[in-house]
């Protein structure tokens, strides 16, 4: 191959034939099927696929971290020294030379990659001196170097996981993994769990990190707005096999596979307004004769701006369901051993707006910035400093805990998390049916059991599966399910905090779609909380903007992309993936 300057690279890692298969039941299923690829020294691979395609097994092939029971075959070349290697026929003790050295994995959850009980400095230091005769104090500089590298604090060398954010924990995280300078560095979904804004920054420091060293990067990850941006190549995986693989412009330019015109597809857009987001499904269901295009699909879905304007006037007609008025939320900061308060920390500070009946309000900003603490204010779940909220007539916080009660029946949250918000021991069917004996609604148990039946209808569920366990369930399925709960006691409004950011792009457009049927079946008002601009802007008739728990600005959601007022708007804009690969690239140049 030859690169754009003229000079000639053999591949870094050839991969023939990949196959790995894990264990169900009586029997091992394939999840990697076939999978053939080449990477040469210093491109960026991107593999792209949803949850469960194989793109993590994959990786975990190439590094020898398969779980103990599964099966593998292929071979998996990796270019290193006099004679290539073999990767899969490395024992595990040999395999071990190879890790680190020239193979290294930034996982998906820094959190969990991360050792509580050890802090940063440690860490490092520990793989150091894993793969390196140096010496304590040799070990202990270099740790504060790639701190420096990592456009983080050599301070926090002392400091635990727990101690740093998010896009913190993830700097440390890939400090680790470029620590003994790898020759291939894999990244697995390392920036699904974070605000555009770090996000951005974690991508332009990979791209930095990778040219400073000389890296070739697989970049894993479900979103193909984020390959535009790292990728020089890509490689798309449905259901543990290649279906296409191409340079970056070609597969966005001309995608020929169904499966990768569904994932361009149902990415919420920033640059025009839909009524519905087309699934994979719609373009893995067409038939060969239909003009299944990206783009004849999302026309036929286009609203007017006129639409749009229209919407907005009619549900503003109506008296607002829910008004609040410099809403305060302060938490105190003590210190000492008498846990004297210092000072306090302003999670809200002097919030106000009015939500219209039937009408999605958008509440957009970075973690920390007080979204979700204002959520769980205008609920009761959290106790308010100060300020008023109005709902329906009644103000609720200084409402009695009786009528309290029963107001909460009208009022429900969607949680981030679909597995930790469901109790793990509880049937789904129980879960669902539990706010209705709670509030006493639907009569009897098997008159409960057939309107829980009834929403696993409206959900898109089988009703016959109300018996199962969460864990049984898809990440996509559990998230219909606890919308199930919400609705079960027939509330007028849900919050949704964060309830589709950890869900495939495919699975989070089925879902966004199912809450805007279910809004305008049921006449729901949401407010619809998410660090994400594009599908903030996708559900909402109007988008408040937050930062630092204050409001920097809030106006219809069209209007806030064209036209924002703060400059924190125009930052969140502009780290919004592009979806475009010759965009990214003249960014990145």
């Amino acid at each position: 191959m030859t690169s754009a300057n003229g000079s000639t690279h053999l591949p870094l890692l050839t991969v023939h034939h990949l196959r790995v298969e894990l264990p169900a039941e009586d029997r091992y299923v394939p999840v990697v099927q076939d999978l053939s690829l080449t990477l040469q020294p210093g491109q960026t691979l991107g593999i792209v696929g949803e949850s469960g395609s194989g793109k993590t097994m994959t990786a975990l092939a190439l590094l020898g971290l398969l779980p103990p029971l599964a099966q593998w075959g292929g071979q998996a070349w990796l270019a290193t020294g006099s004679e290539p290697v073999d990767l899969l026929q490395l024992s595990a003790r040999e395999m071990r030379r190879y890790r680190g050295d020239q193979l290294a994995i930034i996982f998906q959850e820094p959190s969990a990659a991360l050792n509580p009980v050890f802090s940063c400095g440690y860490q490092l230091q520990e793989t150091i001196r894993a793969s390196q005769p140096v010496s304590l104090a040799e070990a202990q500089a270099r740790s504060r170097a790639l701190l420096q590298e990592v456009q983080l604090s050599e301070d926090l060398v002392d400091r635990y996981p727990h101690q740093l954010s998010g896009g913190q924990q993830q700097r440390v995280a890939i400090a680790i993994a470029i620590a003994c300078n790898p020759k291939i560095l894999i990244a697995d979904e390392p920036t699904t769990a974070l605000d555009v804004t770090v996000q951005a920054e974690i991508l332009k420091l990979l791209r930095r990190l990778q040219q400073q060293r000389d890296m070739a990067l697989i970049f894993i990850t479900h979103d193909l707005g984020v390959i535009a941006e790292v990728a020089d190549r890509v490689l798309v995986l449905y259901r543990g096999e290649v279906v296409e693989q191409g340079e970056v412009q070609q597969i966005f330019a001309q995608a020929s596979h169904p499966y990768t015109q569904g994932l361009l597809a149902c990415r919420p857009r920033l640059d025009r307004r839909l009524k519905r987001l087309p699934t994979t499904e719609d373009f893995l269901t067409a038939s060969p004769e239909s003009d299944s295009s990206v783009e004849r699909i999302l026309s036929l879905e286009e609203m007017s701006p006129t639409e749009v304007e229209q919407r907005l006037q009619h549900l503003q007609e109506r008296p607002p369901l829910l008004t609040v008025s410099q809403l305060k939320t302060y938490f105190p900061i003590k210190q000492g051993v008498f846990q004297r308060q210092i000072g306090e920390i302003k999670a809200v500070d002097a919030v106000s707006f009015s939500l219209y009946p039937g009408e999605t309000l958008g509440l957009v900003g970075e973690s920390g910035c007080g979204k979700s603490t204002l959520g769980r204010t205008l609920l009761r779940l959290i106790q308010a400093t100060g300020g008023q909220v109005i709902f329906d007539g009644d103000e609720l916080l200084t409402l009695r805990r009786g009528r309290m009660r029963w107001l909460r029946r009208q009022l429900q949250l969607i949680f981030q998390d679909p597995f930790a918000s469901l109790d793990p021991r509880m049937s789904v069917g129980g879960a669902v049916m539990e706010p209705m004996r709670l509030h006493q609604l639907a009569g009897s148990p098997p008159e409960q059991r057939r309107r829980a039946q009834d929403l696993f209808v409206k959900v898109g569920l089988d009703p016959e599966s109300l018996d199962r366990m969460p864990h049984e369930f898809s990440g996509g399925q559990r998230q219909r399910i606890c919308i199930a709960r919400a609705l079960a006691s027939q509330p007028r409004l849900i919050i949704c905090d964060e309830a589709v950011s950890s869900l495939d792009v495919s699975v989070q457009a089925q879902v966004l779609n199912l809450l805007k049927d279910l809004q305008q079946e049921l006449d729901l008002t949401y407010i619809f909380i998410s660090h994400d601009l594009s599908v903030v802007k996708f559900m909402s008739d109007r988008i408040m903007v937050m930062n630092q728990g204050r409001i920097e600005e809030i106006a219809p959601a069209e209007q806030i992309y064209t036209a924002p007022q703060s400059d924190y708007t125009r930052q969140l804009i502009a780290a919004v993936p592009k979806g475009d690969p010759e965009l990214a690239r003249l960014d990145r140049s």
